[in-house]
């Protein structure tokens, strides 16, 4: 096969399935078929496909300029989604970087996080800190940060590793001790190796690609004050979060906590284009001004700022806040919570919900073998992590589509011998 897939052994692969067209949350075969997208196109399609008024503004900016490098010159589209996304964004992140991924979003962060230092004098912070079961991207960096081995155990042999710390149990409403468990552990880190630590970045509330691991608000808010006191700077990874995902706008609000460094990207564009943005707080920016070129950020993607997809990200805001998404994913949010009600089996070891996110986690990832192509056949796309089966479909869904995709789930396991 000469088109290269991502992680599967291309060896034995299956035929992959081929779309002709989108429309809404139908993704519509070559063979006749549509299915109902249950996972977004890996979390980023929230309109759903097709989505006319992103069309058309799409079209309007390829008759005026599809592409402009950021390198001394700009755009209205670049300064008017810059602008936004400050406004929409936790309180004090005022300052935007653009890249061309979520991944690329995450390198340019913790860049930023270890330059900051040196600029301002103090050597020597250059350790990354973060969760286990995180996950922040597939380049090298991103990597270093994340603890997921399927991901990197590849190249475990040139990473150069930080420091990992365990995410407190017991879910968004975690009794006090639970929370403060996984704190303490975080002080005593800080305690002994702060003179050594860069920042810490983690996936507010929810470890997507971890295990849709869900955590107490009360931590993020323990952190913060713990990165204030030891100079370290605190990064929110909401690649996958961002935009209404969790049940609010951003899953920092779950808080009220701002970071010092914020990172978007997926639902940024819809999933038209590819596209991220680092946010930082002015003390992060102003460790980059000064007379010396080389105190200046050393990042700079080609694409970074693309004029057709800030345009696109600009349309896809505007549609959130138009449209009330908040309150279409709180229903979604509810009919989830329902409708896992009513799925029992000794096969599930547990269920979590939040926002437009619904994940149920399996005794193991074998009961899960043949389930894509079942689904598949029940005209649903999902696509299971490892044991665990979940939906984050777009925001659009309707009810009954809703309903559909989660019968699917209970019909499999209902099933299970």
């Amino acid at each position: 096969m000469k088109l290269w897939f991502p992680y599967k052994q291309m060896q034995n692969m299956e035929v992959p399935l081929e779309v002709d067209s989108g429309r809404g949350v139908y993704l519509n075969l070559s063979d006749g078929r549509s299915l109902i997208d249950g996972i977004s196109s890996w979390w980023a399609v929230i309109h759903g496909y097709s989505h006319p008024e992103i069309n058309a503004a799409l079209k309007q900016q390829v008759d005026q300029v599809a592409h402009l490098m950021l390198g001394g010159l700009s755009h209205k589209p670049a300064t008017a989604l810059a602008d936004k996304l400050c406004e929409i964004t936790p309180i004090g992140l005022n300052h935007v970087f653009f890249s061309d991924s979520g991944s690329v979003g995450v390198e340019v962060a913790l860049k930023m996080a270890i330059q900051f230092w040196k600029n301002i004098g103090k050597v020597g912070k250059t350790k990354i800190v973060s969760l286990k079961n995180g996950y922040h991207g597939d380049t090298f960096k991103a990597m270093e940060a994340s603890d997921d081995s399927d991901f990197t155990s590849a190249f475990e042999t040139v990473l150069h590793r930080g420091f990992l710390v365990q995410p407190p149990d017991g879910g968004y409403y975690a009794h006090e001790k639970l929370v403060e468990i996984a704190v303490n552990e975080v002080l005593a880190l800080f305690t002994k190796h702060a003179n050594e630590i860069a920042c810490f970045i983690l996936e507010p509330i929810i470890q997507c690609a971890g295990g849709m691991i869900i955590y107490s608000p009360e931590y993020l808010r323990a952190i913060k004050k713990l990165c204030e006191k030891y100079e370290v700077l605190l990064i929110f990874d909401e690649v996958a979060t961002g935009f209404g995902r969790t049940g609010k706008l951003f899953a920092a609000e779950h808080a009220g906590v701002s970071p010092d460094i914020m990172v978007v990207g997926k639902a940024l564009t819809a999933g038209y284009l590819g596209h991220a943005a680092t946010l930082a707080n002015t003390m992060v920016y102003n460790g980059f001004l000064g007379r010396n070129y080389e105190t200046a950020l050393m990042h700079g993607p080609t694409f970074m700022a693309n004029p057709l997809a800030c345009t696109v990200a600009l349309k896809s805001i505007e549609l959130i806040q138009k449209h009330g998404y908040i309150s279409k994913i709180a229903e979604i949010e509810k009919i989830i919570v329902e409708e896992f009600k009513k799925i029992t089996s000794p096969f599930i070891k547990d269920t979590r919900v939040i926002g437009a996110i619904g994940a149920i986690e399996m005794v193991n990832a074998e009961v899960l073998i043949g389930f894509n192509n079942y689904a598949a056949e029940q005209g649903v796309w999902l696509r299971p992590i490892g044991k665990i089966l979940y939906l984050m479909p777009p925001y659009v869904i309707e009810k009954n589509e809703l309903l559909q995709v989660i019968g699917v789930m209970n019909q499999w396991i209902k099933h299970l011998k």
